[in-house]
């Protein structure tokens, strides 16, 4: 059935991809993995589309700003603000943006009588409080990518002219909208574990990762942009918080920079990968490696087009810019391991642990229960019934999801959220059409 969206729904859809998601196949997240986008393009329908300005047309920028490019009946982007000029240029190019509507800085935009429904807000982490302050104080909608802000008082002011004004502020925590934890939400508040008792959540960054963002890249110094756990882990904190759905009432936590320091650089390595380290093909972390040879994390490159270019451009930002420095010596404060236990009321405890130096990326959760316990990795999850246990000779249930159900989750699992397989024990592969 087609349902008709106001204006105002589409702005909070935007914070989440759509409401009934699929994977695109062509749109892709700063890892390459394809995008969560509706899946039928009659999923709502606008009298005509919201109007939209991009700040920063950088990875984030173009993620959310390619939801226009698939679904034009819904969203126009019609001004940017970019300092960097290839980057406004290519923004520019992909959304048809006309001249007197291309800007440098955000605030060239706020000059201007306001000219759109809607801002979109992905600028640097430090960089969210003036842009999101003057566009509600000129009547737009906002969509704000996280952090709100790193500062608590910041988002305070957020909040209160939010509330004053009555726009929206839709705060890109997009994790509670992933089917994966949706469906979490829904077990937990079905009662299948019983009362929730404790979680386990773990943050994976993977080494490369952590590499190239928090000790090479825009997020390596903390007090120049965000902490890590506001960079990279609000997102965790945030589902935690959600998935519990009570107040905390204490924290203890703690973070180090261990690894990336000068006192552990290797013997024979130099200041650049790129100025003959001796033990540059014998490092794990080589930005040669990463960049070059594996061609790996270059969303955030402004590359030639053309792929017999683009070897040449990598190995010049390498030689000149903070991606090439050895990850030993660079001027990083980010902790790459961090762990915080919190008590909530009623009893309820979590554990969260992000974790920088790991072979693999993708959330881990675990949820305890009077009544059951469920294991997850973003990609599948086991429900265990403590009861069910005892009469199905230790067998347990599994409730497929995401990757292992292929196009039955397409038509089961997303569309009505309540279909599951369940498997005494599960088989090694599974059928493609849902019970």
């Amino acid at each position: 059935m087609t349902t008709n969206w106001s204006r105002r729904d589409l702005i909070k859809a935007l914070s989440l991809g759509a409401s009934i998601p699929s994977f695109s196949s062509w749109a892709k997240d700063e890892a390459g993995q394809p995008m969560l986008l509706p899946e039928n393009s009659k999923s709502f329908k606008l009298a005509k589309p919201v109007t939209a300005i991009t700040l920063g047309a950088g990875n984030r920028g173009n993620i959310y700003g390619s939801f226009s490019v698939q679904y034009p009946e819904k969203l126009d982007i019609v001004g940017v603000a970019e300092p960097i000029p290839i980057r406004s240029e290519r923004f520019s190019q992909k959304h048809n943006i006309s001249k007197e509507n291309i800007f440098k800085t955000w605030e060239d935009v706020f000059k201007r009588p306001k000219f759109a429904d809607a801002i979109i807000i992905t600028t640097p982490d430090d960089l969210h409080y003036g842009p999101c302050m003057q566009a509600l104080k000129m009547g737009y909608d906002i969509l704000l990518e996280k952090p709100i802000s790193p500062s608590e008082q910041e988002c305070r002011d957020i909040l209160e002219l939010a509330k004053k004004t009555g726009r929206i502020v839709a705060v890109c925590h997009v994790l509670r909208y992933a089917p994966y934890f949706v469906k979490l939400k829904e077990l937990i508040s079905s009662g299948a574990i019983g009362e929730l008792v404790s979680v386990q959540h773990m943050e994976p960054i993977g080494y490369e990762h952590m590499c190239d963002s928090y000790v090479r890249g825009n997020w390596h110094n903390s007090k120049k942009t965000t902490p890590i756990i506001l960079a990279k882990s609000c997102h965790d904190l945030d589902i935690i918080r959600w998935l519990v759905g009570k107040p905390s009432k204490n924290i203890q936590a703690f973070g180090e920079l261990k690894w990336f320091k000068k006192e552990n650089a290797p013997a024979g390595s130099t200041e650049r990968c790129t100025d003959g380290c001796k033990v540059e093909s014998q490092c794990a972390f080589s930005a040669i490696s990463i960049y070059h040879r594996d061609r790996k994390r270059l969303k955030r490159f402004d590359l030639p087009y053309e792929k017999e270019k683009q070897g040449d451009a990598i190995m010049q930002i390498l030689k000149t810019t903070d991606y090439g420095r050895c990850v030993y010596k660079m001027d990083n404060d980010q902790p790459e391991h961090y762990t915080t236990n919190i008590q909530f009321e009623d009893g309820i405890t979590a554990s969260f642990s992000m974790e920088g130096l790991t072979s693999y990326e993708g959330r881990r959760t675990r949820l305890m229960g009077s009544k059951g316990d469920i294991v997850g990795d973003m990609f599948s999850f086991e429900h265990t019934d403590f009861l069910a246990v005892r009469k199905h000779n230790g067998k347990t249930k599994r409730i497929c999801t995401e990757e292992e159900t292929g196009d039955w989750l397409k038509t089961g699992f997303r569309q009505s959220g309540n279909k599951m397989r369940v498997y005494f024990p599960p088989p090694s592969t599974f059928p493609s059409k849902a019970m």
